[in-house]
């Protein structure tokens, strides 16, 4: 019984003890969690919290930064919106309008949801950066042609930019000139994409107000414009719709430009000359050279302008003196040019086919037909026709179109000297070379020369001096000289300076014509010379006509008896009241007058 017992306080006692283990066992358990816990929580306090952000976000997130980029911003956009397109209107006052176009942006932009609303922003703000690329373009464009960037038509053009550049300042100032191109563009769109964003979000932010500043905005527009409340500036509104007005020109420019195409379609099919015999065509000049050179930049401000005629009006003087001296006469009179301060082709192409060739749309189209050119009358007449271009560098396949036999350019004329900036070789240079290749010719056919000269082409400096013919030669001569001669970098700091230079590029040529006419001219020769254009309005100034001297040369009474009823002017200087035409009317006025039954 004892031993019952016993046995069963000992199977007791090792239950307790097993129990005993059991807890102690569960007691090392919670204690190794515990410790797993405690290091856990050690592990967690030791990792770093949420990121803080850099220097320049931190200094960005400032209220007053963040404010002051935001008022940046709007004023960005609204700059964009106000922003001129021509320089002289680049003032304070043009900015100090309220254009109605922000408050319709904001209309628009309030009544997205915010996705779409980023998203319009954007594009929107990119739309209004090329919108201002372009009015940098026009300003561009009126400062050197007097007329506003095509967007259609004038892509072509920056090729011959980059010539220009390239040829004036070397291949460091072109590359110079697209890198800076490049940047320009890259930053005007990125600012104002970014403008745009920024104030779209403040917007967002309470729609409420920002409803009540579009209607404020667009309350103020309506009370200015009603009353015709004035800017800083005089006659300009303080209502302005710049932007809309500037977009609805620049559509309604390119359908004019469509329609033009098709109007210029029709146009070159109509030729006075085309089913004229060719017996029968110029017989009025039969045996004649026939000299068309074009005096590039030679425009009405040249003879007439205060700051320009008292240096180019003795030059004419005198050249009209040594001619009838040496048995010439001459008539002149004015031509409207459908270009000014550049593009030279297209008065070339507008006198030589008789039709207007204003923008390069026509050029392409014409060049692309078989419209009968001056060229191309003399010589289905019978005469050798040859085009002298000292300032193409480059193989010129419009020749075949124009009709010329020969085309001698930089490449073959042979010239040894020194570029005299962008003019590849001076203008006295190249009369001599032609008269040694073409005109001494003992044998030849009478010739019909066109002669684009380039001496008097921009930027004037620096300018060739007038040589004894014999001491022309290889051209090598003029490295002497083109080192005294003022710079570009001197004479472009001041208008005045440009002006002068100008003058005295065109004293040059016109000094180079009479005489090359007086020394080398026989009986035959009948010399047309004209101006392409006006120079560029930091010459002429602004509101300057399109109009250039025109002057026919010959030492045959009767060439010029066939133009007496013309009414041209007496000598080399047309009269102020000379009659003016338009350029593209002398192709078929000239042939009529040389040809059989017109006189």
């Amino acid at each position: 019984m004892q031993e019952t017992e016993l046995a069963d306080e000992q199977h007791s006692d090792e239950e307790i003890t097993e129990e005993s283990a059991e807890i102690t066992e569960s007691s090392s358990e919670v204690a190794e969690e515990s410790a797993e816990i405690t290091e856990s929580s050690s592990e967690v306090a030791e990792e770093p919290g949420p990121k803080q952000p850099g220097r320049v976000r931190a200094f960005l997130q400032r209220t007053w930064i963040s404010r002051g980029l935001t008022v940046l911003a709007c004023l960005i956009v609204f700059a964009a919106l106000l922003y001129p397109n021509v320089l002289k209107r680049l003032t304070l006052g043009s900015f100090t309008r309220i254009p109605i176009e922000a408050a319709l942006g904001i209309a628009v932009l309030i009544v997205l949801p915010g996705r779409p609303r980023r998203i319009l922003a954007a594009f929107g703000g990119t739309v209004l950066g090329l919108v201002v690329l372009e009015k940098c373009l026009d300003m561009g464009f009126f400062q050197v042609l007097n007329r506003p960037f095509d967007p259609v038509l004038d892509w072509v053009l920056f090729d011959d930019a980059y010539d220009f550049v390239h040829e004036s300042y070397g291949p460091a100032g072109a590359y110079g000139a697209i890198a800076a191109i490049v940047l320009l563009v890259a930053v005007v769109l990125g600012v104002t994409a970014w403008a745009t964003l920024r104030v779209t979000a403040l917007l967002g932010q309470d729609r409420r107000r920002s409803a009540f500043t579009a209607g404020g905005i667009a309350t103020a527009w309506a009370l200015s414009l009603a009353l015709g409340i004035p800017t800083l500036m005089p006659n300009v509104p303080l209502a302005a719709r710049t932007t809309v007005s500037y977009a609805w020109d620049r559509a309604g420019q390119a359908r004019a430009g469509l329609k033009n195409e098709a109007a210029f379609a029709r146009e070159v099919k109509v030729d006075a000359f085309q089913n004229v015999p060719p017996d029968q065509l110029l017989t009025g000049l039969t045996g004649k050279d026939v000299m068309l050179t074009f005096v590039e930049s030679y425009g009405r401000n040249a003879v007439e302008a205060a700051n320009l005629a008292p240096g180019v009006d003795p030059v004419l003087q005198a050249g009209n003196a040594k001619l009838k001296a040496a048995g010439f006469s001459a008539r002149s009179g004015w031509l409207t040019s459908p270009t000014f301060g550049g593009g030279s082709w297209l008065a070339h192409s507008t006198t030589m086919s008789g039709l207007w060739i204003n923008n390069q749309g026509r050029y392409r189209n014409l060049t692309a037909s078989s419209r009968l050119t001056l060229p191309s009358l003399f010589r289905s007449a019978g005469w050798d026709t040859v085009s002298v271009m000292p300032g193409a560098t480059r193989a010129w396949p419009e020749g075949n179109f124009y009709g010329f036999n020969r085309i001698w350019d930089s490449r073959n004329l042979g010239y040894a000297g020194p570029k005299f900036s962008w003019a590849p070789m001076p203008d006295q240079y190249t009369l001599k070379k032609f008269s040694d290749v073409e005109y001494a010719k003992a044998g030849r056919k009478p010739l019909f020369v066109e002669m684009p000269l380039v001496s008097s082409h921009t930027p004037w400096a620096p300018i060739p001096e007038f040589l004894d013919w014999d001491q022309v030669g290889d051209g090598s001569i003029y490295n002497g000289i083109v080192a005294n001669q003022p710079t570009k970098a001197e004479i472009w700091t001041a208008a005045s300076k440009v002006r002068q230079e100008y003058g005295k590029s065109i004293q040059y040529t016109l000094t180079t014509l009479v005489d090359w006419i007086t020394t080398y001219g026989n009986d035959n020769l009948v010399m047309v010379f004209l101006g392409d254009h006006q120079p560029s309005p930091v010459v002429t100034g602004d509101n300057a006509s399109h109009d250039v001297p025109i002057t026919i040369v010959a030492k045959d009474p009767k060439v010029l008896d066939r133009i007496a009823g013309w009414n041209w002017t007496d000598g080399i200087k047309p009269a102020t009241d000379a009659p003016v035409w338009p350029m593209n009317t002398f192709r078929d006025r000239f042939v009529g007058a040389m040809s059989e039954g017109s006189h």
